[in-house]
């Protein structure tokens, strides 16, 4: 069997149908160079990665015979792609795997924020409800029918959630750095989206263009009645823009799949009661790790038989969609 070293964390059911393929060196997302000695690692060419965790040139050259990097999932924004092309290493990652499950998460968080759902399910648990006691938070709220929906990036999963949104019977307009034979209206820019939209679904690729670029100016545009869902990288959000935001009610809620550090500590940001959160799990299915787990073989596969990957990541590759 070809060696692969595993370089974050896994659940162990996640890798069980790649370790019948391969040897799996493990090092349960700890240091690999702490966890194997350096004669065991010395013929690793391939190795299998979380995309959002960090993987810089340190890393590379502590694996002299590295030439493949896997990303297990869409992302790969946790890679150094210009120390892998210097190194003559390829990238790959598995392409719109979990995009079905990720868009319906989406307007899983959209729903339940919009309708308040969390506080009506505390509401009838609580005996409240029997006890005709009154609430503000189950005052009607506005419904889908011609609510706008901005979706910004236009990828696999931005495409999913705006043909999901549509479904909904809401206006849908999207942004991202370059139009898309896509039924929607495009704005062209950003900031015209937080403007025209109620709903701002952030669908962005993580990177250094994308860092912080929903901050406190683009939450006052989103505006009162606005809300914010992002199932994208944590980063793409300034947290503590968005804590003020609520906090003063520049934005109506939020729902939240990703945050800037994971796993969350409960904090400001955890006690709203018009805040949704879900812990990174907008591709955790079965059909969508079988999904992952399928690009991920397929890429090994090639590169040990001396193909090119099937899914490549351009090393030159932006990082917003």
């Amino acid at each position: 069997m070809s060696k692969v070293l595993i370089y974050s964390r896994f659940p162990k059911a996640m890798l069980a149908r790649i370790g019948e393929r391969y040897e799996l060196l493990d090092s349960k997302g700890q240091r690999f160079t702490e966890v194997f000695p350096a004669a065991q690692l010395s013929d690793v060419q391939a190795l299998i990665s979380a995309g959002g965790t960090a993987l810089g040139a340190d890393a590379m050259d502590a694996l002299p015979a590295l030439k493949a990097i896997v990303c297990y999932g869409t992302g790969y924004d946790g890679v150094d792609l210009r120390a892998a092309a210097e190194r003559g290493i390829v990238v790959g990652n598995s392409p719109a795997a979990n995009a079905a499950a990720v868009a319906d998460l989406a307007m899983t968080l959209m729903l339940a924020v919009t309708r308040n759902l969390l506080p009506a399910d505390r509401y009838v648990r609580s005996g409240d409800w029997a006890a005709a006691k009154p609430s503000p938070l189950m005052r009607p709220q506005p419904g889908n029918p011609g609510r706008r929906i901005g979706v910004y990036g236009m990828g696999e999963i931005g495409r999913k959630i705006a043909a999901r949104a549509a479904a909904f019977e809401t206006e849908v307009a999207y942004y991202s750095r370059s139009r898309h034979d896509v039924p929607y209206r495009y704005l062209p820019s950003l900031e015209a989206l937080a403007e025209w939209c109620d709903v701002l679904m952030v669908a962005v690729r993580a990177g250094a263009d994308t860092h912080h670029i929903v901050d406190a100016a683009m939450l006052r545009r989103l505006g009162p009645e606005g809300y914010l869902i992002n199932i994208s990288r944590g980063s793409a959000v300034d947290e503590q823009a968005l804590i003020a935001a609520l906090t003063d009610k520049t934005i109506a809620g939020a729902g939240l799949d990703v945050f800037e550090t994971e796993p969350r500590q409960p904090d400001a940001l955890t006690a709203f009661p018009n805040v949704v959160l879900t812990p990174h799990v907008g591709g955790h299915t079965t059909e969508s790790h079988v999904a992952m787990q399928d690009c991920v073989m397929a890429n090994l596969d090639a590169f040990f038989a001396g193909k090119a990957l099937p899914y490549p990541v351009p090393l030159g590759s932006g990082q917003r969609v």
